[in-house]
């Protein structure tokens, strides 16, 4: 784990308050890291948070969310 993961993990203990500017700083964190790739899982396990959390976050920074990857279920053919 890099050291800026490490350093905000500590910073952003389990259940711990994000106000004020430091909610305003990891949401402009989140919000790039999200868009340039990085899932809702990999940023809620980065920054010790849950994922509720970080898409709480995400939403509240007007981030546009991606749909759902994997393959879609499909009934089989004939059936």
């Amino acid at each position: 784990m890099s050291d800026r993961a490490t350093q905000s993990k500590a910073a952003l203990g389990k259940g711990t308050r994000v106000t004020g500017k430091s909610r305003d700083r990891l949401q402009s964190q989140l919000k790039k890291q999200y868009e340039a790739g990085a899932s809702i899982r990999s940023l809620a396990r980065s920054t010790g948070r849950s994922y509720g959390f970080i898409h709480n976050v995400l939403v509240e920074s007007h981030v546009q969310l991606r749909s759902r990857g994997g393959a879609n279920r499909r009934k089989g053919v004939g059936k």
